[in-house]
Order: C-alpha cells, then structure tokens, then sequence
C-alpha cells in the first residue's frame, strides 16, 4: 500500500469552537483539506458556517452564545458518523449523558471552556479543541483534528497563533 493509498482511507475531521464572530485566517489553513468540521458551538453569526462550509460539510450545534434567528435551527447536540465511529457534538459537557457509550458514542467533542483538551473515560475519546475565536484570559487560540480510521479514532489540537 503507498501512503497515498493509506492517507485517503483515512478521515480528517476539523474540530473548532467558541469562534465567537471570529473566522481567523490561521483557522481557516489549518482546516484546508479536512473532509468535514466540527463547530462545537459559540459561533455567534452565520458568516462564520459561511466560511467554514467552504472548506468542507459543517456539523454545528449552538452554544449558549448562540442566539436570535439565525441560531434557532441549530440543534443543541449532533451525532455524526464516520466510517465506524459515532461522534457525539454537544456545546457543554455537562450537557453529555451519563454513558455515551451505551448509546454507542465512540467520540464526544465539546466546547464552552475554551481550554483544549483530548481524553479518554470508559472507552469514550472526550475533545475540546479550545476556542478558535478571541484570545480569552491566557487560554491558547486553538482547534483540533479528529483521524477516524475504519473503528479507531485519535484527536490532536493545534495552537493557531504564538
């Protein structure tokens, strides 16, 4: 197999949150090339999905940010799958049940925080990619990328300014 072969069996899935009217260039080239982004809400205006879809198909819920007649459509959680693995979108995590994984959640990506972070609870991949919008106290300016391969699913996250 030629690592061409082996880099398209793979998808490349952007994770991005608390964006907060703000689509930063540097957001922007880190998602080039993803097959679809992840907004995990706190995107405060149309404009940034506007952006975003331009690089790949959006799955966004809304955040607690997120009002007025354009938000109102957006869902307050998401589930999407790719290849094998089930994600779950939700903008707080204290709004996750108890056990995804008994609902058959493989991935859990959050946002509100602002602060990025991978784990993993119970089988259960858990992310934040941060916040790609304003700098918020010292948090980093980040977003995140979710590899899913066939069942396996692994998360980094990238600091967009220095």
């Amino acid at each position: 197999m030629t690592s061409r072969q082996h880099a398209s069996s793979a998808s490349r899935i952007g994770l991005v949150s608390d964006t907060h009217n703000l689509v930063r260039p540097e957001a922007l080239a880190y998602l080039a090339g993803c097959d679809a982004i992840v907004h995990a809400g706190d995107i405060c205006n149309q404009a940034v999905l506007d952006a975003l879809v331009q690089i790949a198909p959006v799955t966004a819920v809304r955040g607690n940010n997120d009002t007025g007649e354009w938000a109102a459509s957006f869902p307050t959680h998401a589930k999407l799958t790719v290849q094998q693995v089930t994600i779950l979108v939700v903008h707080d995590i204290a709004d996750v049940g108890a056990d995804p994984r008994s609902e058959g959640i493989h991935v859990v990506v959050t946002g509100h925080s602002h602060k990025p972070s991978i784990s993993e609870r119970d089988g259960v991949l858990f992310v934040n990619p941060g916040s790609a919008g304003p700098r918020r106290f010292k948090l980093p300016v980040s977003a995140g990328m979710l590899i899913v391969e066939g069942a396996q699913a692994s998360a980094t996250f990238e600091s967009l300014l220095t």
